[in-house]
């Protein structure tokens, strides 16, 4: 096959699947790896594709550009991100200063925590209410009430994070990319995403399956910036990477601490 056509070939698997590994490639082009890894590169540099980790993936990826209502958002993906809330949990110990983003998903991380001697804060009035309800000591930032997502936003919230430093950190996200990171539409929640981020020594991100390859609007931490927790890879460009956990109940974020 001429180089031509296998470019053709490899931009209609991209069209239809948005992201493919080297090895697929190999089988589906009866080539050797080393010349998908040229053809990826050259057409990488061609900006017909993104080449990443053990793939590629499609230049258009899904966007988000609004934010969901918090009751539309909270009826999606259930059983995903009770698992992911139930592994986060289990990363908490008695003697973490824990940041917890406001978010459906990291919500369900609060039913499963019961390190009570724990401190947290948050930018989310529904968070701090039920970890106040389960006795936990919580502080709540100030500022700009969003309410589609009944996040506390704003300047206002990141000059009330300046004075902390945190042990742990959970944010949620509306999209991961691997060259655009951790996205959210506005730029007033990504403001206050980056700076408790940046003030928080082990980051993790929690996220449901739906959330790989898409982006939207504004990038608020690199991709190697945290720990992603979700159910399970679905997407090959991401199966390799060494900064997810794939989280089915307490064990495997346990596993994780071990090795911490």
């Amino acid at each position: 096959m001429l180089t031509q056509e296998r470019f053709c070939e490899i931009l209609k698997v991209l069209d239809r699947k948005q992201s493919v590994t080297v090895q697929e490639l190999v089988e589906i082009l009866q080539t050797s790896e080393s010349t998908i890894r040229r053809d990826l590169t050259e057409l990488n540099r061609q900006g017909k594709l993104v080449k990443v980790h053990g793939g590629a993936t499609a230049v258009h990826m899904n966007y988000e550009t609004r934010d969901a209502d918090v009751e539309v958002r909270q009826d999606k993906n259930k059983e995903e991100k009770l698992k992911i809330g139930r592994c986060a949990a289990g990363l908490i110990d008695s003697s973490d200063f824990v940041y917890i983003d406001a978010g459906t998903t990291t919500e369900r991380m609060i039913d499963f925590i019961t390190q009570k001697d724990a401190i947290f804060v948050t930018n989310s009035a529904i968070h701090a209410r039920m970890l106040s309800k389960k006795g936990m000591k919580v502080y709540l930032l100030g500022g700009e009430y969003k309410g589609s997502t009944e996040a506390v936003v704003g300047g206002e919230a990141v000059y009330s994070l300046q004075k902390y430093h945190f042990t742990k950190g959970f944010w949620g996200t509306n999209g991961i990319g691997i060259q655009a990171g951790y996205t959210t539409p506005e730029p007033s929640e990504a403001l206050v995403k980056r700076a408790a981020m940046e003030r928080t020594a082990k980051r993790y991100i929690l996220s449901d399956s739906s959330k790989f390859s898409r982006i939207s609007s504004v990038s608020f931490a690199a991709f190697e910036d945290a720990t992603i927790i979700t159910t399970k890879v679905m997407d090959p460009a991401y199966q390799d990477c060494d900064n997810i956990i794939e989280a089915e109940g307490l064990q495997p974020c346990d596993r994780y601490r071990q090795g911490e």
